[in-house]
């Protein structure tokens, strides 16, 4: 880890200012109060393609993605110079989202073939539910960090938020408290790791 601290957000949200994007955010502005750099990447809105199957980053090892017709090299690339990660979704049909779905199968397979590459880094999952689906959408989302040893951190309670309408993620008290406890969480492991 470099002097300055840098996290990526994925918001896999099609809705680009929705309640997920708003999730983010919460957690975001934790980190930057405490020094760390931030992005947010709209995933949600790119056409991802899913994982085919072919294998070519198994037999390649060159820490890439044979399909090369979106971001998803890019994003690899991102993750690499990264310390930590977050990747937020929606609850659609009990789950994450299928953007969201590509970029987990997909950066990582090529993670996991290529030794893991992103092990130890830090990172968090946040769902945002309507009123089920949360806890199949936020265990999917960490089974990426899991699988591929990241430092998974954890809040006062599961990172997720409860919202029906734009905008109404800020009603829900309980869950805006326990994603600013998420970023102050965050910022907490990757100052303790660059000691």
């Amino acid at each position: 880890m470099g002097d300055r601290m840098k996290v990526i957000a994925f918001n896999g949200s099609p809705r680009k200012n929705g309640n997920t994007y708003h999730a983010l955010e919460i957690v975001l502005a934790e980190l930057r109060n405490e020094g760390i750099e931030t992005d947010l990447i709209q995933l949600g809105s790119e056409k991802i393609e899913g994982c085919n199957a072919c294998n070519a980053c198994f037999k390649n090892k060159d820490g890439k993605c044979v399909i090369d017709t979106d971001n998803i090299n890019k994003y690899i690339e991102m993750i690499k110079e990264a310390d930590g990660v977050l990747l937020g979704s929606p609850v659609y049909f009990g789950n994450v989202t299928s953007q969201m779905k590509a970029f987990i199968d997909r950066v990582g397979f090529v993670s996991r073939v290529n030794g893991d590459m992103f092990k130890r880094k830090v990172g968090a999952g946040i769902a945002v539910q309507r009123r089920a689906g949360a806890l199949a959408t936020f265990s999917d989302l960490n089974y990426f960090f899991l699988i591929g040893q990241w430092i998974v951190v954890g809040s006062s309670y599961w990172n997720v938020a409860t919202a029906t309408k734009p905008g109404d993620i800020l009603n829900d008290k309980e869950g805006v408290e326990t994603l600013k406890t998420l970023g102050k969480n965050m910022a907490w492991v990757l100052k303790k790791l660059a000691d």
